[in-house]
């Protein structure tokens, strides 16, 4: 009998990048990027465009 192949762990950061790029996790991940984005805009500097000129 052939010895069974045994697999060769991943690190941390390989396992976390290979479960955000999931296709299970993609609609989460997305929606989590365009709320952060969404925040850094309305933080920034930049979110004064929004306001009415007086």
């Amino acid at each position: 009998m052939p010895p069974k192949r045994q697999q060769q762990q991943q690190g941390y950061a390989r396992t976390i990048l290979n479960e955000l790029s999931s296709p299970d996790n993609r609609s989460v991940v997305t929606a989590v990027t365009v709320f952060a984005t969404g925040v850094a805009f309305l933080h920034s500097s930049w979110s004064e465009i929004l306001l009415p000129p007086l």
